[in-house]
């Protein structure tokens, strides 16, 4: 039975990509405000990028705010990306961004409802409540988590930096749980771009778990430092999820195709020189 890293990283070599395409439907950026026309935004994306993408993340929110209608949208989404997996012949994992977070017994209900009815791969999720709430999304060593660790947005500090009786900062604390719960290589973590001092000690800490890295392109996070301080000696161990910068494009395939490229070219460079 495969595990959900090991899935992601035959992906990884399939595709010679670290980049995880997101799926936000922005309503600004949509014909019109529903639901039919996030999904024709979601499907051209898919249909354009699925060559160049590691995995597909989208967010559960921009489906969410059009009721019962985005769920199934979503639900379609997903269905158009295992599709787009036969015809390359290679699984592309989808992975939901949904920072799910709660008691065990509600933590069954979400785990069901994005691995069983959505059929997605992976999900994102709050450790705040400790394992018991961790425990339903990784019973399967096929699906798999990105626990939030060290987060991109500007208020992250306000509770990850805060500094343990041990002197470690609460980010630290949470990536070595996260390792501890990775017993069947189905646990990652949530470590922005746009911390990068932050980046470097978690991974000296964890020198073997996959990173979520959002925060570059839109956010300021710089491709080149992330990668620097976050690959594994093995030139992998990153899912670098860009959205805006690819679904805004005159051309989504082309800025696909360029950003996986210069990935692959920095990797290339890290590893020439180590």
């Amino acid at each position: 039975m495969e595990s959900f890293f090991s899935f992601l990283e035959r992906r990884v070599d399939d595709s010679s990509s670290l980049l995880c395409v997101g799926l936000d439907p922005h309503i600004s950026d949509l014909e019109s405000p529903t639901a039919a026309s996030a999904l024709t935004f979601c499907l051209n994306l898919v249909k354009q990028t699925a060559r160049y993408a590691s995995a597909f993340k989208p967010n559960a929110a921009f489906f969410e705010v059009f009721g019962a209608e985005g769920w199934t949208a979503l639900k379609e989404i997903v269905i158009s990306i295992k599709e787009e997996s036969q015809k390359q012949g290679s699984t592309i994992p989808v992975v939901l961004d949904a920072k799910r977070g709660d008691i065990s017994s509600t933590a069954e209900a979400y785990a069901q409802s994005a691995f069983e009815s959505l059929n997605v791969d992976g999900i994102t999720l709050s450790p705040y409540l400790g394992k018991d709430s961790i425990e339903p999304f990784i019973k399967v060593r096929e699906k798999g988590v990105f626990v939030l660790c060290k987060t991109s947005n500007v208020g992250s500090g306000d509770l990850q930096d805060l500094t343990l009786d041990s002197n470690m900062p609460l980010y630290l604390h949470v990536a070595k749980l996260a390792e501890q719960w990775n017993e069947k290589n189905n646990v990652g973590i949530v470590v922005g771009a746009t911390h990068v001092d932050a980046m470097k000690k978690i991974r000296d800490a964890v020198p073997n778990l996959w990173f979520l890295t959002p925060g570059v392109g839109a956010q300021g996070g710089d491709l080149e430092s992330a990668l620097k301080v976050g690959l594994r000696k093995d030139g992998k161990g990153m899912l670098i999820p860009v959205s805006r910068a690819i679904s805004r494009a005159n051309n989504p395939a082309k800025a696909a195709a360029d950003l996986r490229d210069e990935m692959l070219n920095i990797r290339l460079n890290l590893t020439k020189n180590n």
